[in-house]
């Protein structure tokens, strides 16, 4: 059984992570711009499957393959590094298609693979969710349900963002610019994973 104070901290600290601006959630509001919050609300199911494969994962063998194969966490770093370096060129190369009027879709294979390798996983499962999480499948399906609680909001707020901004909503910010921002963000994310993973 998890202590409701545990409880409360880690509310506040997923709230906080999920809502920071990622690759998940770059694609998310990338999503919502291409095609609309209607088409693009289902992509938080593989952000939902991306997230809890991943949390699980890290949570329950973490430390345990750590001790056996002290390379492992910082090779998984790397491959998502390089991964999110992909994101941030495809997201680059979408500017190109906006402005020549083309729609680039965010699938779910493509989402999914981003969530499952987004380096807020490890933080979730090595560090947010309380030891208690992955002692026992009722406190596993507790947590994890506080989690998915929280989950699809924020992500159907990003692509609602998304959404609002192909519209034309906020006319303050056009698309073009949104999108290589957005890449120079998952540009700037993979480095500082890269980073972290080798030094």
């Amino acid at each position: 059984m998890v202590s409701l104070n545990e409880v409360g901290l880690f509310l506040l600290g997923v709230v906080l992570v999920l809502a920071m601006p990622g690759p998940t959630n770059t694609l998310l509001a990338a999503a919502g711009l291409a095609r609309g919050f209607r088409r693009s609300a289902r992509l938080t199911l593989a952000e939902c499957a991306g997230y809890v494969i991943a949390i699980s994962f890290w949570g329950l063998f973490l430390f345990e393959l750590a001790r056996a194969t002290p390379w492992l966490p910082w090779t998984v770093r790397l491959l998502s590094a390089v991964y999110i370096a992909y994101l941030a060129v495809r997201m680059w190369s979408a500017t190109l298609d906006l402005a020549d009027g083309k729609e680039r879709v965010v699938e779910m294979r493509t989402l999914f693979v981003a969530t499952l390798l987004n380096p807020k996983a490890i933080l979730f499962g090595g560090t947010l969710f309380p030891k208690a999480a992955f002692a026992s499948v009722s406190g596993y399906v507790e947590i994890m349900g506080c989690f998915l609680v929280l989950l699809f909001p924020i992500g159907l707020l990003w692509v609602a963002f998304g959404a609002q901004l192909g519209k034309g909503r906020l006319a303050w910010l056009k698309p073009i610019y949104v999108l290589r921002g957005a890449s120079v963000v998952l540009a700037a994310f993979s480095v500082t994973v890269a980073w972290s993973a080798i030094r």
